[in-house]
């Protein structure tokens, strides 16, 4: 009988939410079931981090981190006694894919399960926590996708022009005013992480060949049955697949470029990560992800488990690079209090975020923090309410907009930042036309081109770049102007930009390039 309560699995329903009534018992659903690391994982993850041990390959990382037979064998009893299909087990991922019908879900893990309505959305959800029989606890860490609500949003905004415009800019540009060094990026492979949309390959194509680039290989892998999927609307998902290829790939040209379609749910973005790290046939070195929402909204074995999967990344020497939210220092939330954007606030994610930059001929004019008062555009950046301050950023204080200083009470976000301000944006193409688009979304694709680039020229991962750029300041331009609501920029690493956005040879010398 399920009647442990998970930690950190309970739920409740949106605010403003219309109860439609229970789910239908017969409705075909999956579920993704996450299993407990081993128990020296956490000390190899430390040492990974502080530099002490190199990077594992994902046999080697297999070999010794996979989930315990008896751990899967055990989940595979409960599902068959429970009418449930195992359609999926990886050990790698210590992941098992479960389907069934939603009743059997509701008696197997004790949930009510509601069809519930929000605006034009219907999605099923619940209430409460997800309860496990007494021979799977300490077994299961999340159990993820009984609740199928959209988790996160695209962090892209189209430019919309006004009476001050500024200059938009092609990604390779972005580069080179930023001096980074040369390389197009060879022998590297870049995963985007997509949660709807699709891409037009005679798009990519007229894109790159504009640029008198050749276009990057391409290719997409699907998770959890999501599909490469364009919806035709530039302002839905398809501009931020479009903006995260044609960034990553105006950068590093000849990097492989992987995007991982999966559902906009937190069992399908989960997946999609976990996918992507322990892919071992396209073998990504860095991961790109331009999608998150509010810690609030995150249930904490979600953000856990996605932790632990770029926990997990930064064992095999990929960089994983998140974009930090376009909605300020309130992420959007509404409430007058300060909120971070996850998975930008994972401290094992290379967190971006925004700025405006302003050119003269092949130099940076101006750099500031992006924040657009007309449309309420503005990086995201403040503190985690979730996770504890990184050893890297010890000591570090935000300073708010009034001028005080105020310790880091739990992660600060971001770590860099990069040009964002839609007015300052991209130009790109989608769904066959020519836009400029911006967000901290163009921020994180940018950087895991910059990573691959940096990777290029060393020939080995240099992953996970955070404690090397918080030990060398120099990595980074210092942004010092301007602010994101409640944070303002200052020498050193603020809450608005971070460290700053990229410096080519503080980079170089970072890395020992």
């Amino acid at each position: 009988m399920a009647i442990h309560p998970l930690a950190g699995s309970e739920r409740q329903l949106p605010i403003a939410a219309r109860d439609i009534g229970p789910c239908p018992d017969h409705q075909r659903i999956q579920v993704s079931v996450l299993l407990r690391h081993p128990p020296d994982w956490a000390g190899c993850v430390a040492s990974r981090m502080s530099g002490e041990t190199p990077p594992l390959s994902r046999a080697d990382y297999a070999a010794r981190f996979s989930a315990a037979p008896d751990d899967i064998a055990a989940v595979e009893r409960f599902a068959e006694a429970q009418g449930l299909a195992v359609i999926e087990c990886d050990a790698a991922r210590r992941t098992l894919r479960l389907e069934g019908q939603a009743g059997q879900f509701a008696t197997a893990f004790g949930v009510n399960l509601r069809e519930v309505e929000t605006g034009q959305r219907q999605f099923r959800g619940r209430e409460g926590p997800v309860r496990l029989p007494p021979g799977l606890v300490g077994v299961v860490e999340a159990v993820l996708g009984l609740d199928n609500r959209p988790q996160a949003r695209s962090q892209h905004r189209l430019f919309r022009p006004a009476a001050a415009t500024l200059t938009a800019f092609n990604p390779n540009q972005v580069a080179d005013l930023y001096g980074i060094p040369a390389s197009d990026g060879a022998g590297q492979t870049i995963a985007v992480i997509e949660l709807g949309g699709g891409y037009v390959a005679s798009d990519l194509a007229t894109y790159f060949k504009g640029l008198g680039l050749t276009a990057p290989k391409v290719s997409a892998v699907l998770v959890d049955g999501a599909k490469n999927q364009p919806s035709g609307s530039a302002n839905g998902p398809d501009g931020e697949v479009m903006l995260d290829i044609e960034v990553a790939g105006a950068v590093a040209p000849a990097a492989s470029i992987v995007v991982y379609f999966a559902p906009n749910t937190d069992a399908g973005f989960l997946d999609a990560l976990t996918s992507a790290v322990h892919d071992t046939i396209h073998k990504p070195t860095v991961i790109s992800i331009s999608w998150g929402g509010p810690e609030s909204s995150w249930t904490a074995q979600a953000m856990t488990a996605f932790d632990q999967a770029m926990a997990s990344a930064a064992m095999l020497g990929v960089t994983v690079c998140v974009a930090s939210g376009d909605n300020g220092s309130g992420d959007g939330v509404g409430d007058g209090a300060d909120h971070v954007d996850f998975p930008a606030s994972s401290p094992h994610a290379l967190a971006c975020g925004g700025t405006r930059l302003t050119a003269s001929g092949s130099a940076i004019a101006s750099e500031s923090v992006w924040n657009d008062g007309a449309s309420g555009g503005a990086g995201g950046g403040g503190m985690s309410t979730q996770f504890a301050v990184p050893v890297w950023q010890k000591g570090l204080t935000a300073v708010t907009s009034s001028g005080a200083r105020q310790p880091l009470g739990g992660r600060g976000v971001p770590d860099v930042a990069a040009d964002a301000d839609p007015a300052t944006g991209y130009k790109v193409r989608v769904d066959g036309s020519d836009l400029v688009i911006g967000g901290t979304s163009a921020a994180a694709p940018l950087w895991a081109a910059i990573v691959a680039r940096l990777q290029a020229l060393a020939g080995k991962p240099i992953g996970p770049v955070q404690p090397s750029l918080y030990a060398d300041r120099a990595a980074c331009n210092d942004i010092t102007s301007g602010d994101n609501g409640d944070f303002a920029a200052t020498a050193g690493w603020d809450a608005c930009t971070g460290l700053g956005s990229p410096h080519g040879a503080g980079l170089k010398k970072a890395f020992g390039l």
